[in-house]
């Protein structure tokens, strides 16, 4: 819808009709999702912008994880007949975790049940923000017509010839709408006054003025745009992207309240870098002419083409060579990527999702040296600046066979690219039965895969059944010592190991020593080898565990039933229109192949999302029933 108004395309894409330009791959237009980040570059209004299309289903969230990391700003897309959903909460989890401004935009206002004000209820009571409507609704017989603009008193009114490309703002008079205007003032005054006790210095100004309705338009503009920038409210604007209504006011409010590059620079660790080249990988894509493509996000400095890069996360040299501009799937050459903007790079062998890429090992060194020297500012968070991100665990795995022998080396090949492509893709080999094993967040993900093998690569494979990737644990601590006797030449040595297990850690080393006086010593002059050695050993002993775990699953269901004999724990009821919006926890287990029950029990008629909650311990005859089908005995 974006591109549409910039004349980008003659035609809008629909989902439904399987022509958008972000999804462009074949899976995502025969399906209605995205299934991969795209990003594509644009001008409006004297501002360039780098947009980047996120999936939106919890099993890519892996896509939104990668791509979040590089954003200014994001806008948050809700349904106006729903809310607040289960993948919006994962989104907007994510996006608190990388403390992203943003802003909501309401989408499908054009529809009958869509309820602009459940929507507000909903972002407030689901993730305690302060949600600020800068828009209302007009909807008359025809449905929804326009816009309300609460900080001009406009009304916008989109021409359906032009397929609401071009609009007409007019202001508001007592003369011909009087009812409009008298609403928008007062939602206007309740804007001022939501917004006045979150930014003091609006509170200041209003004192000094005689009325809410004297507040000039710039100085809630202002206050709005501080207040986003300090995640201290959320602006919430709406539409209706099928009719092209509301799409340009929200361009606009991208420019208005969402941060600059520069901003966002001079917040976070790369500004260490000063002017030279910082850049963060986002997404890997292989292109059957190009080869690999590496899309990045510049911070500092530039990246030309042909430019020597230095991998800081692997620490090794990348040669690029070629550097696209990126319009989804499609590519146009340019000479260097600047400051702020996102490229693509060919040429990397060895660059994941997540790297960090500058020009050498002495500017790293540099860098690392001033953010030594920042205060204020959590050690982890410095190391994770410079190192790898998690990967989150599987939840699903399956077996993967080819045809034939002669289709092996090809299905290996095109599962190296995948996996690249998509770290949340885990490929092993079972060493026991010799089978390759895929690892995926879900149903669909694992779906999605063996299709694009199909397509793309021109391997029929076959998936054996899907297994839960179970967790186990300890419910007791237990402590244990082993002496080891040995003689070297003529002396004797004996070497003292105690190892306790401790229960319910929830910290990130899996290997802690013990730090007192008398053992201090005795780990220092550990050598490095040794050392690792023991951490592999401890590593490899609590991958293999002797019983199962459970992973539950926070599900919302569009129905009332079937929950109950999936051991559903039933969290809330909720009414949402004509509808009844049912959460639970409900065990992964129990959701296999739950979507094609829950469309054939409701007559097509019923939905449900899920996301993932914990784990939580299994009840001794499900136990028993996950070790049985899992081993076979």
């Amino acid at each position: 819808m974006l591109i549409r108004n910039l004349g980008s395309i003659k035609n809008m894409g629909e989902v439904h009709d399987g022509n958008t330009v972000t999804d462009y791959m074949e899976q995502e237009r025969q399906r209605g999702i995205t299934i991969v980040s795209a990003a594509v570059t644009f001008n409006w209004k004297d501002h360039r912008f780098n947009l980047i299309d996120t999936p939106g289903h919890i099993d890519f969230t892996m896509g939104v994880e990668q791509t979040l990391g590089v954003l200014d700003g994001a806008v948050v897309i809700l349904d106006g007949s729903a809310g607040v959903e289960a993948q919006t909460r994962t989104v907007w989890k994510q996006a608190d975790k990388y403390s992203i401004p943003r802003l909501v935009y309401v989408n499908k206002m054009d529809r009958a049940d869509a309820n602009f004000h459940m929507c507000l209820e909903s972002l407030e009571s689901k993730f305690e923000v302060t949600a600020l409507p800068v828009q209302l609704p007009i909807k008359n017989d025809n449905g929804f017509v326009g816009i309300l603009d609460l900080l001009t008193l406009e009304k916008i009114i989109f021409d359906k010839t032009s397929q609401g490309t071009k609009l007409l703002r007019q202001k508001l008079t007592e003369a011909e709408d009087s009812f409009l205007l008298e609403r928008a003032r007062e939602k206007r005054r309740l804007l001022v006054d939501k917004l006045s006790t979150i930014d003091d210095g609006l509170a200041n100004f209003i004192i000094e003025q005689d009325s809410l309705d004297d507040i000039p338009t710039q100085v809630i503009a202002d206050s709005l745009r501080s207040s986003t920038i300090k995640r201290k409210g959320i602006p919430v604007l709406l539409g209706s992207s099928y009719k092209n209504i509301g799409v340009q006011p929200l361009m606009d409010a991208i420019i208005f309240y969402l941060p600059s590059p520069d901003l966002h620079k001079k917040a976070s660790l790369y500004r260490c870098f000063e002017d030279n080249l910082s850049a963060r990988a986002f997404k890997i894509m292989h292109d059957k002419q190009r080869g690999p493509i590496t899309f990045f996000r510049v911070y500092s400095g530039s990246l030309k083409k042909n430019q020597k890069v230095y991998n800081a996360t692997r620490e090794k040299y990348e040669q690029g060579s070629r550097l696209y501009a990126a319009y989804a799937d499609d590519y146009e050459e340019i000479d260097e990527v600047t400051e702020g903007n996102i490229g693509g790079l060919a040429g990397c062998k060895f660059t994941i999702t997540g790297d960090l890429l500058t020009s050498s090992p002495t500017v790293v060194s540099r860098a690392k040296n001033v953010a030594a020297k920042i205060k204020n500012l959590d050690e982890v968070e410095k190391d994770k600046f410079f190192s790898a991100g998690k990967i989150p665990d599987p939840v699903f795995f399956c077996s993967i066979e080819p045809p034939s022998l002669s289709a092996q080396v090809p299905l290996e090949n095109a599962l190296k690219e995948l996996e690249r492509e998509d770290p949340s893709l885990r490929v092993t080999l079972n060493e026991e039965t010799g089978q390759t094993v895929l690892g995926g967040m879900g149903e669909l993900h694992i779906d999605i895969i063996k299709e694009r093998i199909k397509t793309e690569y021109k391997i029929d494979v076959d998936l054996g059944p899907l297994q839960i990737a179970y967790k186990e644990t300890i419910t007791q601590g237990i402590k244990d010592t082993l002496v080891s006797h040995h003689k070297i030449g003529t002396t004797n040595h004996d070497v003292n190991v105690t190892l306790s297990l401790i229960p319910n850690y929830e910290g990130k080393e899996i290997l802690l020593f013990d730090k007192t006086k008398e053992c201090a010593s005795n780990i220092a002059d550990i050598h490095p080898k040794v050392m690792a050695a023991v951490k592999k050993g401890v590593k490899m002993a609590l991958n293999h565990g002797p019983k199962l775990g459970c992973p539950l699953i926070d599900v919302g269901v569009k129905v009332m039933g079937d929950l109950g004999k999936r051991r559903a724990q039933i969290q809330e009821v909720t009414v949402r229109g004509q509808y009844k919006v049912l959460r639970a926890l409900v065990p992964l287990s129990e959701l296999l192949g739950y979507s094609t029950t829950l469309r054939i029990i409701t007559s097509g008629n019923g939905s449900f999302s899920s996301e993932f909650e914990s784990y939580q311990s299994m009840g001794s005859v499900e136990e028993q029933q996950a070790i049985k089908q899992i081993t076979g005995f």
